[in-house]
């Protein structure tokens, strides 16, 4: 029913699978051995042939050349005895694009980061700045906000900077970003007249057309951006075959729809494939409402998707318009549910009027445990993480610590979902997600014969999130070894130093 629910696999494809669940290597396996590199002994967990078997996993030139039963050799072996194996984790929402940020993301099982909400503008200058120095694989939207704001202050590049914010310069230069992106200026509140949404129209297919995963919108942090303003875009994403990801626009209160049926009737005018991001934190009361009519739109054949992280608490800046006048009324909050994230202090109404007009970022607890639960659990929801850039300590833990906080709370904790569900919602379904409109993501996000060796390896007893409202410098417990691309960026639980074999991923052709 939807152009982008994943490529039907081809023939040989299909054979393959059904050699890997019979425990077998590829056919001419055995003659080519070694394998560059052997992961032996591990339970093996693919979510696309519902394979769950012990096997050895045989690497060569970066990719899954055989799974055998049988014990393989390699030039080099890891022992998961004991431990999963499983598809790389893909993150479709990390706008933690640096080295730092990278690493936290890692030692969580990461292996693919894209920023498909804010994005970038230009992408070209995006992935410039990455290309042969990335631990993880990286991808980027064309972004509604940066190319909005190039459009109404005529300057560029707007685009995360790919520095470890090591140093004074770096972190300024991040901070920098974020107020670009985040403060209120003309970008924001003024509304386009005609010539001017066909010039942005004009940058972001220019983005487009340097690989751009789509394009990105960030609606509540551009209350000037007109319903003409967005249609006009859903439609040339429509034209392009790619999908649109969107943060909806603010509502008026905890029972106002209007942001769902907005964009649902974008989506529906154009057929731009439509997903909609951190669906509890845009929700909140209204979630299951949310969800419930996703499936009806999906049923009348609107392509939709959705997200989660799994956390209770939401995190922005706090001089952006998501805090404009009247939030304490659309969020149902109040000042002391929000957290400075540099000292970890509740706000009052003089310390936030204070650190508004200063900016910086906040942390805001917003979400009943309840909402996220219902979210994590549903069978059409993706894990995404929404983690920003770490860059100097207090941030929301969610870039460290979403998807070990899933395998430790979600499933062994609280078994509110099995191991093997949990995997497809963060290896599988964003694969699939993509697949359509990005070829490099058909080779991700399963385990099978001729797929790229990008795997995570962890221990289901002990895997768990150590990062913090508090502490967010804590990494993931229990994530043993992360493979990208064949070669380890973790092993044996740390990370591995002067390795990059991160490679860019973009929109390309379908076929």
């Amino acid at each position: 029913m939807t152009r982008f629910a994943g490529a039907r696999p081809r023939a040989v494809g299909l054979a393959l699978l059904a050699l890997a669940s019979a425990g077998l290597a590829a056919p001419d396996a055995g003659a080519q051995e070694p394998f560059d590199l052997v992961i032996s002994g591990g339970r093996v967990m693919d979510p696309e042939s519902g394979l769950d078997a012990v096997r050895d996993v045989g690497i060569r030139d970066g990719r899954v050349a055989a799974l055998s039963a049988k014990r393989l050799a390699g030039a080099e072996t890891l022992d998961a005895t004991g431990l999963v194996v499983a598809p790389g984790f893909i993150d479709l929402h990390a706008h933690g694009q640096d080295p730092r940020s990278n690493g936290f993301q890692a030692r969580d099982g990461v292996t693919t980061a894209l920023d498909l909400e804010v994005g970038a503008f230009p992408v070209k200058a995006f992935y410039a700045q990455r290309e042969g120095g990335a631990l993880l694989n990286y991808g980027v939207a064309v972004g509604h906000i940066p190319a909005r704001f190039k459009l109404k202050h005529g300057v560029g590049p707007v685009h995360p900077p790919t520095t470890p914010y090591l140093s004074k310069g770096p972190r300024a230069a991040a901070l920098r970003f974020l107020r670009r992106v985040y403060r209120p200026t003309g970008y924001q509140h003024d509304p386009a007249d005609e010539a001017e949404i066909e010039r942005l129209r004009a940058l972001v297919a220019q983005g487009l057309d340097e690989g751009g995963i789509g394009v990105g919108f960030g609606l509540d942090y551009t209350p000037g951006a007109t319903h003409r303003e967005i249609r006009r875009l859903f439609e040339l994403a429509a034209q392009r075959d790619v999908a649109v990801f969107v943060h909806m626009r603010g509502v008026a209160g905890p029972t106002d729809m209007s942001a769902l049926e907005d964009v649902l009737g974008h989506a529906a005018a154009t057929g731009a494939p439509l997903h909609i991001v951190h669906i509890a934190s845009s929700g909140q009361a209204r979630t299951p409402e949310y969800l419930k009519w996703i499936g009806v739109a999906r049923k009348e054949g609107i392509d939709v998707s959705t997200e989660v992280y799994p956390y209770t608490a939401a995190s922005t800046s706090i001089e952006s318009a998501f805090f404009d006048d009247g939030w304490q009324d659309r969020l149902g909050i109040d000042y002391g549910d929000v957290q400075w994230s540099e000292t970890g202090e509740r706000l009052t109404r003089e310390s936030f009027e204070s650190y508004r007009r200063r900016g910086g970022m906040v942390i805001i607890h917003m979400m009943t445990p309840e909402t996220v639960d219902l979210a994590v659990a549903h069978p059409r929801v993706m894990i995404a993480s929404d983690g920003i850039p770490l860059l100097r300590g207090g941030e929301h833990p969610r870039g460290a610590g979403t998807h070990a906080r899933v395998l430790g709370r979600y499933v062994r904790e609280k078994r509110a979902l099995s191991l093997m569900e949990a995997l497809r919602k963060m290896t599988l379904m964003p694969a699939q997600r993509l697949e359509g409109f990005v070829p490099a993501m058909r080779d991700k996000g399963r385990i099978r014969v001729g797929a790229d060796a990008d795997l995570t390896v962890f221990d289901a007893k002990r895997v768990i999130d150590r990062a913090t409202f508090e502490d967010s410098y804590q990494y993931s417990d229990g994530i043993v070894h992360v493979l990208v691309g064949g070669t380890p960026v973790v092993r044996d639980g740390a990370l591995v130093e002067g390795v990059f074999p991160g490679r860019p991923i973009r929109a390309g052709p379908r076929g």
